[in-house]
């Protein structure tokens, strides 16, 4: 490799302006993770034992979170409302800027989240037709706002993957999440790449250890793989047309396996396309908005079900325990009749039996059939107030919007080759009607049980009342049939509680059965045998379907997402866990300066990647490498080009980020010196004066194309860039906000140092002193 090059200085250029230093403020924790709002003066940390902390740019604390998980990566919405958590066992956590509270845990992953990045579709990047088929939601038209997650007498609904103390927050996520297509990227240790639309519908999945990697090797094509690879960075490009990652691995020609020779371990650099999201982003803004709305009324549902399962069973608890011991004094007294005998005798006016008299009078009493009696009456009220008030309006928008979807489904020209399945949507939209008779027959056979209870224990109560004044024979009037009712269908079975549970079934009569399969078919639908089943099996059954029907999409896209390019960026030695290690590095897109006059289709953007080189790797030192236009691969384009920037050999690289405008920000710290307390610098390079060098899409001999830049020598005293001196120690992160113009740097000393990047030129420089 050649000789370092020292940058040329520019004699017009003038003297190194240092950023301001807004404040200097102590920090009584370790940070691991910091990200400034994109939107607001704010910045999200996370402190080494996963707590999350809120501040504004004054320092002033917001809020302060424990989500009991350990935190592994860290990202905030592009509309800065919404800060999402990556954690150690696979969630994606999204919490409101506002609070701090959860809105939402989502499942995407079987490892640790270890990078995150939610990308909008800029309005660059929108063509003439998205106006035409731009899509209202009309649900709102017909129906109130959508119910939310019953809360009733102090119980909690269970884990639904909603938050359940913030049912407001959840309903204006819900709605104002799909004004703009965004999608949140989510990347892991075992090399899963996760793609959510609006952070909450899941779209896509692929692991980039089983995707082909087809390059041009030597004028032929060569098939390679990765292997034990993990997500190291992930960043999608504005315009949505472009995946460009960092992930370390073993790189194999899998056409020659058995040659060792063709196996390289170390940090690769991959191109994927995702233009899928870009050509049926209409479709899928539609699909998505339906689709998760759908799915947070199915959680509505579900949790509606269980929390009338927890309700009555309470009630019904209470009723068994107190009337199971009329069967034991039965047998006690040696007799051989039931507890239905009994009460019938009492009820048509022959004698009372000991057994019951004692039953009534000592076992349950005045006071303990009143409790009884206000303790089903208080669940029954709440089984009418949550089938109301929840799970009816639920239900009823889920198949509003069920219907909406159907109809897109049958426009098979713009749907079908992104996985909507007219098939699979008309079997949902059946289950959900099937499910909407099941609620209305719930809401009839609950107000007819609660009415049969109300009058037996009115009638037992006067019982009670003329046995306990005088012992007699004679009993109360009661509405005999009610009471019979009551006795043959609801002493010693609960219809209630087998329309909540999944694993009942209900008997019909040949005629019923006969009459129902006449009218289904009648009316266009398939299932005969619906009421065989409770609620809670109807609604497993339409649960089940939803997810076929929504997982049709998902492979769909998955399947579309290709590997577009490979670039190797340097080895490592094989006994390095490259999943375990921290690599410093920075992706990210920018506008082509070109373009800037240009919209729809020809909006172009260029990517830079930044990393920091092992020590020792391709023979270098104390090095960081800039790679541009990896992703544009057109021959219309810039060609891949990069630089590598020799670091002094007194400092080591912190972290590295890119900045807007083509600028790099690099946080350099003295190397450890006992006669010395350390200092650090912030630097601020502008890329366009790099000597970028282009490279090779074509594999050569040594797979390595970045060995063969040359190295510029960086200098503090440059005049191509801003320098701040520190004096302090750094350490990981370096936080840098390009819409706010900011950088946050936390000193080993435990200090957080705020620095204004884009500082008027023309300010007196007094500022530079501040830390002295």
């Amino acid at each position: 490799m050649a000789e370092g090059e020292h940058m040329e200085e520019a004699s017009t250029a003038a003297a190194a302006t240092p950023f301001q230093l807004q404040f200097d403020k102590p920090i009584p924790f370790q940070i691991k993770m910091a990200e400034w709002n994109p939107e607001k003066d704010l910045l999200a940390m996370v402190t080494d034992d996963s707590k999350v902390i809120l501040h504004r740019f004054n320092w002033q604390r917001l809020w302060t979170i424990s989500p009991g998980k350990c935190i592994t990566s860290i990202c905030w919405s592009p509309d800065g409302k919404i800060v999402a958590l990556g954690t150690e066992d696979g969630l994606v956590l999204l919490h409101d800027v506002e609070n701090g509270k959860m809105l939402r845990r989502i499942k995407s992953h079987d490892v640790a989240i270890v990078c995150l990045n939610w990308a909008e579709d800029e309005p660059l990047s929108r063509t003439d037709k998205d106006g035409l088929l731009s899509y209202e939601d009309r649900t709102t038209r017909f129906f109130p706002p959508a119910p939310v997650i019953p809360r009733i007498g102090g119980l909690n609904s269970g884990d639904t993957g909603l938050a359940d103390e913030n049912e407001e927050s959840i309903q204006e996520f819900s709605s104002a999440s799909c004004h703009r297509f965004n999608i949140l990227c989510s990347g892991d240790k075992g090399g899963c790449i996760c793609f959510s639309i609006f952070g909450i519908f899941p779209v896509g999945k692929i692991n980039i250890n089983d995707v082909p990697i087809h390059v041009q090797s030597s004028g032929n094509k060569t098939c390679y793989q990765l292997q034990d690879a993990s997500i190291s960075k992930v960043c999608l490009s504005g315009n949505l047309h472009q995946l460009v990652l960092l992930c370390p691995g073993k790189l194999v020609d899998i056409d020659n396996l058995s040659l060792s020779n063709h196996i390289s371990v170390g940090l690769h650099c991959l191109h994927l396309d995702t233009s899928i999201f870009f050509n049926r982003k209409n479709e899928l803004h539609q699909i998505s908005q339906q689709a998760s709305s759908i799915q947070d009324l199915v959680e509505v549902v579900r949790a509606s079900i269980s929390m009338m399962a927890k309700q009555w069973s309470s009630a019904m608890n209470l009723f068994n325990e107190k009337f199971s011991a009329l069967p034991s004094l039965i047998a006690a007294h040696g007799m051989e009749s039931s507890s239905e005998d009994e009460f019938m005798s009492l009820l048509f006016g022959t004698r009372t039996s000991p057994a019951l008299h004692q039953f009534l009078v000592s076992s349950l009493g005045e006071a303990a059939l009143k409790r009884i009696a206000k303790a089903v009456d208080s669940a029954g009220r709440e089984l009418r107030v949550v089938v109301s008030e929840h799970l009816q309006p639920a239900v009823e928008i889920i198949s509003f919007r069920l219907a909406e979807l159907r109809g897109l489904a049958r426009w098979r020209s713009r749907f079908q080759n992104i996985g909507l399945d007219e098939k699979l949507i008309d079997g949902v939209t059946e289950k959900i009607g099937m499910l909407v008779v099941q609620v209305e027959r719930f809401s009839r056979v609950a107000a007819t049980v609660l009415y049969l209870f109300q009058n037996f224990f009115s009638w037992v109560l006067k019982c009670v009342k003329i046995l306990l004044s005088e012992p007699t024979d004679q009993v109360p009037a009661a509405n005999s049939e009610l009471v019979v009712l009551f006795l043959k269908f609801l002493l010693d079975k609960d219809p209630i509680k087998q329309l909540l549970d999944a694993n009942q079934s209900f008997e019909c009569d040949l005629d019923t059965v006969r009459h129902l399969e006449q009218l289904v078919v009648l009316g266009g639908f398939t299932d005969t045998q619906f009421l065989d089943k409770t609620l809670m099996k109807q609604f497993n059954e339409l649960d089940e379907s939803l997810e076929e029907a929504f997982l049709m999409p998902f492979t769909t896209i998955s399947s579309q997402i290709h590997c577009q390019e490979l670039l190797p960026l340097y080895p490592v030695a094989s006994s390095v866990d490259l999943s375990s290690s921290y690599i410093l590095s920075s992706a990210s897109f920018y506008k082509q300066d070109e373009d800037s006059q240009n919209s729809g289709s020809s909006y172009s953007l260029t990517d830079y990647i930044c990393f920091k080189i092992p020590e020792g790797s391709l023979n270098l030192k104390n090095c960081i490498g800039v790679i541009k236009n990896f992703s544009n691969s057109s021959s219309s384009r810039p060609s891949l080009s990069g630089c590598l920037l020799r670091i002094p050999d007194e400092y080591e690289c912190i972290d590295v980020s890119l900045y807007k405008d083509n600028q790099i920000v690099v946080l350099l710290s003295e190397r450890p010196c006992s006669d010395s307390p350390g200092r650090s610098y912030v630097v601020m390079l502008r890329t366009e004066n790099f000597s970028f060098v282009p490279l090779s899409r074509m594999f050569p001999s040594n797979i390595y194309s970045v060995q063969e830049l040359s190295a510029l020598e960086l200098q503090l005293d440059t005049d191509y860039g801003k320098v701040r001196s520190i004096p302090h120690a750094v350490s990981t992160p370096l936080a840098v906000s390009a819409s706010r113009g900011v950088a946050c740097v936390f000193s080993s000393r435990r200090h957080a140092l705020v620095y204004i990047l884009d500082e008027d030129e023309d300010e007196d420089e007094d500022e530079a002193s501040d830390m002295e």
